[in-house]
């Protein structure tokens, strides 16, 4: 491949603004890649976590500006399988747990840890996040190359025997059924910011 006169090598794999890009597995390794740096990040602010002149909300905050935020980073746009869902959120309550100073043989709920620290089950927040950015695209003008691939479909040959692999749209189209709506009646909520809020809010109640 050229460009402008330039070879371009072809790769199996880079790192675009701190996301794995991969032909192959690239959610897999996107999200390992955000729970690495969110990790590091995590325990990086351990004087933090172990300070008892800070206030515990005061921790809550300092971990969804400066580990959360890593870990969700483009969240909103990626593949999410059972298996991410559950590493992900094993990772948030953790930290949760860890700031909180909940240890062995201390018991408590992700419910009541939850409402302790104000905050959201991760899948939640991953889907809230992830139909408030399908608002932004529907809102945008039809020739968008955001909108356009919405409803595209890649012409990659003939699939495999086998359930198909879970995707971006299916994961949309799957949570749209428990609604009872259509495309289009959700493109049309979605022209109105109010309306399309109210949706999603009682689409991701907790």
């Amino acid at each position: 491949m050229e460009l402008e006169n330039e070879d371009l090598e072809e790769v199996e794999e880079f790192t675009y603004l701190g996301s794995v890009i991969s032909k192959s597995n690239a959610t897999v390794k996107d999200i390992t890649n955000r729970l690495q740096k969110a990790k590091s990040s995590f325990v990086q602010l351990n004087k933090v976590w172990r300070s008892p002149s800070i206030s515990e909300k005061t921790k809550v905050k300092i971990y969804n500006s400066n580990v959360l935020s890593i870990l969700l980073c483009g969240a909103e746009c990626r593949r999410v399988t059972q298996r991410d869902s559950q590493r992900l959120s094993d990772f948030h309550t953790s930290c949760l747990r860890k700031i909180c100073r909940i240890y062995w043989p201390q018991k408590i709920t992700n419910k009541e840890l939850y409402q302790r620290t104000e905050q959201r089950d991760i899948t939640m927040v991953i889907k809230q996040r992830r139909w408030r950015w399908l608002g932004h695209v529907i809102r945008k003008g039809r020739d968008s190359i955001t909108r356009t691939t919405l409803r595209w479909t890649p012409d990659s040959g003939r699939r495999k025997r086998g359930r198909p692999r879970e995707t971006w749209r299916r994961t949309i189209e799957a949570e749209m059924k428990t609604t009872g709506k259509t495309w289009k009646e959700f493109e049309k909520a979605a022209m109105e910011s109010k309306q399309w809020k109210s949706l999603v809010a009682a689409l991701c109640a907790s």
